[in-house]
């Protein structure tokens, strides 16, 4: 494993935390992945049990499956791009009704080695759509690495989101509907 150990030793404990909270809520999970093209829903199903929470995963790599199997607007997409905040609501709302989840999540973003959709290498946002009138929360990531890099940071840092919606989920139901936040490089700093 080399110097990566860690990074997968760190990711356990959060993946199992993640499913933990779902099971113990007899909540299940949806996952919509672009950038990370099934990183998220591998990094589940290495817990096993994973599938008493984990109902199943969509890569949706082209603009024509974001639209047409997951629902994101064409008009969005035509507009702004794959590369947007919005473009992961709409994936994460689209995959938690499409395979009829609880909480659904999703990934959109640029790994590189090339600028997509006038964003640089490094943009990503990830976003997770909450039950009920819970909303859809999204995060925008300026991260720094090599592909594989930010494709494993985008992974982790959805799942870090969903365990903090998961954890909050009681104290925003009906207050919050939509919140966007920001993280740059790999310090883990939230900036409003």
């Amino acid at each position: 494993m080399g110097g990566n150990g860690g990074k997968a030793a760190e990711e356990a404990p959060l993946v199992s935390q993640v499913l933990g909270i779902l099971v113990g809520r007899g909540q299940t999970l949806a996952v919509a992945e672009s950038l990370t093209g099934g990183l998220v829903a591998a990094t589940l199903t290495d817990v096993p049990g994973a599938s008493r929470a984990f109902r199943g995963s969509v890569t949706a790599y082209a603009s024509e499956v974001k639209r047409e199997v997951l629902g994101v607007s064409g008009a969005l997409l035509d507009e702004r791009g794959a590369v947007d905040a919005e473009v992961a609501r709409q994936l994460a709302v689209g995959v938690r009704r499409l395979l009829g989840a609880d909480w659904g999540v999703a990934t959109t973003g640029v790994a590189g080695p090339e600028p997509q959709d006038g964003a640089p290498v490094g943009t990503v946002h990830v976003a997770v759509s909450a039950p009920g009138k819970g909303g859809v929360v999204a995060q925008r990531l300026s991260l720094r690495g090599d592909r594989a890099a930010i494709r494993a940071e985008s992974a982790r840092a959805v799942l870090a989101l969903l365990r903090n919606e998961l954890l909050h989920a009681d104290f925003r139901a009906d207050r919050d509907p939509g919140r966007d936040t920001e993280q740059n490089g790999e310090d883990g700093c939230l900036q409003p």
